[in-house]
Formats: structure tokens, sequence, C-alpha cells
């Protein structure tokens, strides 16, 4: 069994070339998210709801208990362990955005195969998504 001396984490990030609150919004309304992530979403992000995403290619849904919602700036979700956005903006017209999970359980070995697993692909938008974003068209 693999002994760890720091909790692992999965982080991505990119540069979006949006300004901020157009990011923000779009990670928020399931209306906007469907075109680059999930294929559909039960409501926006507010703190205290509990959301529900599907993804339909795969036959597959997740439940999403939002704990914090800063506006332009912060998510803090569960799903099933934090999972924690942060945007920042670069100028006026450019989103940098980092995607942070963690929690996650069992002993060494669980935990470092769960972090491998947990997020492949999954924090990054679509191909289209990104020429939609960085063109200004949807």
């Amino acid at each position: 069994m693999m002994e760890l001396n720091t909790e692992p984490v999965v982080r991505a990030v990119m540069l979006i070339r949006r300004p901020v609150a157009e990011v923000f919004e779009a990670f928020v309304d399931p209306e906007i998210t469907r075109r680059f992530w999930v294929t559909r979403g039960s409501g926006r992000l507010k703190e205290g709801e509990v959301v529900t995403w599907h993804w339909e290619m795969y036959g597959v849904s997740a439940e999403v208990a939002v704990k914090s919602v800063e506006e332009n700036h912060r998510i803090l979700i569960e799903w099933p362990t934090p999972v924690e956005w942060i945007f920042t903006p670069r100028g006026d017209d450019a989103t940098f955005v980092s995607i942070t999970a963690s929690g996650f359980t069992g002993n060494g070995d669980e935990k470092v195969a769960r972090r491998s697993t947990r997020w492949e692909g999954s924090a990054s938008p679509s191909p289209a998504a990104r020429r939609s974003w960085s063109t200004g068209s949807s």
C-alpha cells in the first residue's frame, strides 16, 4: 500500500478568451453549459441547491450539491468530492479558470487511483466550444 505525504488533487486550468462574467455564466447556466460539457442540467448553479447533470451520450447523470457561488469569482460543489472553480480575469477579454477536485477517500493506492481516473477529460471544453468561445459565436 502506498503511503501519501500530501493528499492528491486533480487540477485543470485553461485560459478562455472571453470576459470573466461571460465565462462564469457559461458554467452556472445549464443552457450554456450544455454547449460544451453536459448535455442537460436541471437548473442553474445556486448556493444551497442540488442540481442534476446529464451526459446523455454516455447514459449517466450525477447529482451536484452547490456549496458556494461567488459571482464571477468562485464556484464550489460536492460531486461527490469537493470541486472548486476559480475565475481570474486576465485583462478585459480573457479569463483564467482553475478547477480543482479534492477529498478522495480510501487508502493511499485507492486515493491515487480515484484521482487518476476521476476527471480524465471531463474538465476540458469540447473543440466546438473552444472555437465558439474564441470567436464569440455560438
